[in-house]
């Protein structure tokens, strides 16, 4: 079951290599990764619309290392509140920024702390810091007040979780009833072995954690959402260093899914 982590996984060696690997993206994105990051990825991989995404800092831009595109399961409307689920450096979090408008609140969480200071910064550039806010913290403790979010945004994040089924309890503790998830995350056809599974720079580019499909929408129920479906699946590890270390008929992707707090 790929909802935990393997027995005696080092959870803490986990949780370092993820920060260490985000603080880097914020440092230098033009680095060497396992998965691709920026514009152009966004908007040839994943559908991003181009001239939104010109409208952001690059700052912000070319720190997005998504997996899917939580903006195309839904739509966000004026004055609600949205928070982004690990905001990164911000891309997803100021598209919905521009969605709510001055009416609405956009929080971001994310505990790499180089990653919020680039949100905060590209939020100030976008002259979007009215409507953005920014908070350190962690998906299985989100600091935000229950029943106080309209939708939640999550992209390329569950699956670096050691416990999923904490970190969906969080989402649906946060969400308004009727409020709704927009999810975009990997899943494999199959559950990956053990030693891929035990692989921390793995989990640290989004596949070693990532769910198989029906454990997915499992996962998603027993936290009290339901409507759970996928909407679209994504090729976002075409060409990455990352393809090559698991099997093809795995047939890892992203996936955008959709479902709501009754």
């Amino acid at each position: 079951m790929a909802a935990t982590c393997p027995i005696g996984f080092d959870v803490d060696r986990l949780r370092a290599q993820v920060l260490a690997t985000y603080d880097r993206v914020a440092r230098d994105p033009h680095g060497d990764f396992h998965f691709h990051r920026g514009a152009d990825y966004a908007a040839q991989y994943l559908l991003y619309d181009r001239a939104e995404l010109a409208l952001l800092p690059a700052s912000a831009t070319a720190r997005f290392a998504g997996v899917g595109n939580p903006h195309r399961i839904g739509p966000i409307r004026p004055g609600e509140v949205v928070l982004d689920h690990a905001c990164g450096a911000g891309t997803d979090l100021l598209l919905a920024a521009r969605r709510v408008g001055p009416t609405g609140r956009a929080i971001g969480v994310d505990m790499t702390p180089a990653m919020r200071h680039q949100a905060r910064t590209a939020a100030r550039e976008a002259g979007l810091d009215g409507i953005v806010d920014v908070r350190a913290g962690v998906y299985e403790a989100l600091p935000v007040e229950d029943a106080s979010v309209d939708v939640v945004i999550s992209n390329g994040v569950v699956n670096l979780a050691p416990d999923k089924t904490r970190v969906l309890e969080e989402i649906a503790r946060v969400l308004k009833p009727g409020g709704r998830l927009h999810l975009a995350d990997v899943v494999v056809q199959r559950e990956l072995k053990l030693e891929a599974r035990s692989n921390p720079d793995l989990w640290a580019a989004c596949i070693g954690g990532a769910l198989p499909e029906p454990e997915l929408y499992g996962i998603v129920a027993a936290a009290g959402l339901v409507g759970g479906r996928i909407v679209e699946r994504f090729d976002c590890f075409r060409n990455t260093s990352a393809e090559v270390k698991v099997s093809r008929d795995l047939r890892v992707q992203g996936v955008n899914f959709h479902a709501h707090k009754p």
